[in-house]
């Protein structure tokens, strides 16, 4: 747990930040607009309704939009900051757009005829009359937009932006539910800090008291000292660490990727300890999908991360036959680095395939042992898959392999596929081989005869920035897991409750010596 509470200032102090800016923009763009639409009834409906349109959309699917988005436009890095931002603010828009509209069109009418008998000019009316008795109006809006972009802002993580969702999302998947009540427990606490020190500025505005403003502005103050200058110290004494360290020896600064699943979450750890030995500064983003983690690397948003030979061939090589494993981990290293510059540091030392596995009493009661096996009773069965199976060409081409035509599928998180196929909620589920919980549930993976799907070794992809570091060569290259291992480190995630630290700390301790990169 003290753990859990020391890396959760600095994600504590990127939220606030994200949802500060997010809404001071958001803002300054609604204000003045509903300012200029609330006599102007047509653009008024047009504005609100187009606030509304937005906020429809889910908020994981507009920040997932952003990426592309940004990506075509090439002026902002479609990952992190920019794309989280801009979602979180079109997000916080509709509240406190329409909230001014009904405030300022809400004024009593007699008010602004008595302001205009008096030779007001129309902006002084607005300015003196209208917006100081809609303020308690707009101010509820301003609440009420925090306290959802306080949330939507854990939605982050997959973008690559840290957030208290990076809590959230490893919490969920890796099955440890102390962080993500952590990461819950601290996204509520700040949305209710926010609130109340926002209802102390509205109370003030509705009371017209000047104790309410200083009282507010007190307690902002507070809360920002809180959040923003004690991961300060913890910085200084990081940086302090790497001066000294810099002044041994040059050292680099890398930012490992990550994709949102247990054995991921297991080799960024790995990663991590094996370049941070070697005097390299180490930053991460995880719970990246595959296409955005492949993606970030080639722009250089992240120097390196774990990728799959077959995920690389199928995804993002769009190749559909499926040959030979030492074939498909020639041809994808050759493209990685004639076509991107990635340096491909050969396999990591185990397979991580697709596999569809199923309860063992199931599977014996069907007779099934293969997919052609289960082909004869997919019409009757449902199958459960990540959020991505479904849409990959794998997924298609096992389908026609074997004709496979289930009578249900379903999406779920990977961290709730192993509970949906134990509790009988669906039939089927994508599995990864090397997951550890297939064992721990007694599973049957059905064999695969017609090899449709491809190879899925484990690769350490390194950007152009670091390819040629010998720094980072010397502490990745060395680093081999037997499968039979990462079996064993998943496991002890998913079922013993450790942490994806501590699992890689015993792969670390598996591999006997490595060599001390500290002092090339």
């Amino acid at each position: 747990m003290s753990d859990l509470l020391r890396g959760l200032q600095p994600l504590l102090s990127s939220h606030l930040a994200l949802v500060l800016i997010a809404l001071a923009i958001a803002s300054v763009i609604a204000l003045p607009l509903a300012i200029v639409a609330s006599s102007r009834p047509r653009l008024a409906f047009a504005v609100v309704t187009g606030a509304g349109v937005i906020q429809t959309v889910p908020g994981l699917a507009l920040l997932a939009l952003m990426v592309p988005v940004l990506a075509k436009t090439g002026v902002l890095s479609p990952f992190g900051f920019a794309p989280a931002v801009i979602a979180l603010t079109l997000y916080a828009m509709l509240p406190i757009l329409r909230n001014a509209v009904t405030g300022i069109r809400g004024v009593d009418p007699a008010a602004v005829e008595a302001a205009r008998g008096m030779g007001m000019s129309p902006w002084q009316i607005m300015r003196l009359v209208e917006l100081p008795l809609a303020a308690p109006v707009i101010a509820a809006g301003v609440r009420m937009a925090t306290v959802w972009t306080v949330g939507a802002a854990t939605l982050a993580t997959p973008v690559g932006q840290p957030s208290l969702g990076n809590y959230i999302f490893a919490g969920l998947q890796t099955r440890n539910f102390t962080m993500l009540l952590v990461g819950v427990a601290a996204s509520a606490a700040l949305a209710l800090a926010l609130d109340g020190i926002l209802a102390l500025a509205e109370r003030s505005l509705r009371a017209r008291r000047r104790r309410f403003p200083f009282a507010a502005a007190a307690s902002f103050v507070a809360l920002a000292a809180l959040v923003f200058f004690a991961p300060r110290f913890d910085r200084r004494a990081t940086t302090a660490h790497a001066t000294q360290a810099t002044a041994v020896r040059a050292v680099t600064h890398v930012r490992l990727g990550g994709k949102p699943f247990t054995e991921q979450y297991v080799l960024v750890e790995l990663m991590r300890a094996r370049l941070e030995s070697a005097g390299i500064g180490v930053d991460v983003a995880e719970g990246l999908g595959s296409t955005m983690a492949f993606d970030a690397l080639v722009r250089g948003d992240i120097d390196a991360y774990v990728d799959y030979s077959g995920t690389l061939w199928t995804n993002e090589m769009k190749r559909a036959g499926v040959p030979p494993r030492w074939q498909i981990e020639a041809e994808v290293s050759g493209w990685l680095a004639h076509e991107h510059g990635i340096r491909s540091l050969g396999r990591l030392g185990f397979e991580n395939e697709y596999v569809l596995a199923m309860r063992r009493d199931v599977a014996t009661r069907l007779g099934l042992r293969t997919l052609a096996d289960l082909a004869r009773a997919a019409p009757k069965l449902s199958i459960g898959a990540d959020y991505e199976f479904f849409s990959r060409a794998e997924w298609d081409a096992v389908r026609r392999a074997y004709g496979l035509d289930f009578a249900k599928t379903a999406n779920f998180d990977p961290a709730l596929l192993y509970d949906a196929v134990q509790r009988g909620d669906v039939d089927v589920i994508t599995a990864f081989s090397s997951d550890g919980r297939i064992a721990a549930d007694d599973l049957v993976v059905l064999d695969d005869p017609a090899g449709a799907l491809p190879a899925y070794d484990a690769m350490i992809l390194v950007g152009a920035r670091a390819a040629g570091d010998r720094h980072v060569a010397c502490a990745l290259v060395p680093l081999q897991v037997p499968v039979e291992r990462m079996r064993v480190a998943n496991a002890m995630v998913d079922r013993d409750k450790k942490t994806p630290a501590e699992a890689a700390a015993w792969l670390l301790s598996t591999m006997g010596t490595l060599p001390d990169c500290s002092k090339l």
